[in-house]
């Protein structure tokens, strides 16, 4: 396995990345339940969903998935997921129910709710770019970026994305991370949150190449660490690339957890990684 080719405030020095499991389709949506002591991830094209637990190892934990993508945590410990399949954000309860979140914006479909994050009074942030259905399914007429309240009110809060993707807080919640994964883009944009829940700013944060910034999270120095082509970039508050962490096939996403907090689990195409940090998530999940 690869060897992490960053400073020791990040990675210790002789940590490594390693491989947890093998044999998926195409891995993303990283979280650490727990609740459940465990990793729960997304397995798009097989439609389903898994739980990896240290000492248990793999085993299903949705079938069928609706094509989830990406998942969270809400302040409660519920699990948050994106749903390609129904064009929907759902809630599992405590009690293994769901509960639809969102599925309809201004009357029309949402497009295939992507990537998503919430924040510590409940607001539930998600992207909505058409990778999970074709041209003439679409019926919002943008790719936005949702805020979606306790009280169950949806807005879109950006609408100048082409194909808006990975999301997550800084650690005290006031900047927002959003990334374009469209071809012609390969970036991630910055905003200000303002009090009333509205963004200001958005601008240009980093430009990856090679690959992209499908998924990211921060840590509690407010480092951004994010999926790019070589493996995981690791950037400061600014944008400066601070180091990197190969991987041994192209990753997608990642999510802090384990038992100490320190573990970086990184779903890729067809593996799910893991390698042990000196630092800990800078958000909810």
């Amino acid at each position: 396995m690869a060897t992490p080719a960053v400073h020791a405030e990040v990675v210790p020095e002789g940590n490594k990345v390693r491989l947890l499991a093998k044999g998926f389709d195409f891995l993303e949506g990283p979280v650490w339940s727990p609740r459940h002591g465990s990793l729960i991830f997304s397995d798009i094209p097989a439609d389903r969903m898994y739980a990896w637990c240290l000492g248990t190892g793999l085993r299903v934990f949705r079938e069928p998935s609706h094509q989830a993508n990406g998942n969270t945590l809400d302040p409660e410990g519920r699990l948050l997921t994106c749903e390609h399949g129904t064009r929907r954000v759902t809630r599992t309860e405590a009690d293994g129910g769901m509960v639809v979140l969102a599925e309809r914006y201004a009357g029309r479909r949402l497009n295939s709710p992507n990537d998503i994050t919430a924040q510590h009074d409940g607001t539930v942030w998600f992207t909505d770019p058409p990778y999970g259905i074709r041209p003439e399914e679409q019926e919002q007429p943008k790719c936005y970026v949702f805020r979606l309240t306790a009280d169950g009110r949806l807005t879109a809060v950006a609408d100048d994305f082409i194909k808006p993707n990975g999301i997550c807080f800084s650690p005290d919640e006031k900047t927002l991370y959003v990334s374009d994964t469209a071809n012609e883009r390969h970036h991630i944009r910055r905003f200000r949150v303002r009090s009333d829940g509205s963004l200001a700013g958005g601008e240009l944060f980093v430009t990856i190449s090679p690959g992209k910034s499908d998924g990211f999270r921060t840590d509690v120095a407010g480092r951004v660490i994010t999926s790019a082509g070589e493996g995981i970039w690791i950037l400061s508050p600014a944008g400066e690339l601070l180091g990197t962490i190969p991987v041994p096939e192209v990753p997608s996403n990642c999510a802090f957890g384990g038992t100490a907090g320190q573990t970086l689990f990184i779903t890729a195409r067809t593996g799910l990684y893991a390698v042990d940090l000196a630092t800990s998530s800078g958000g909810m999940a």
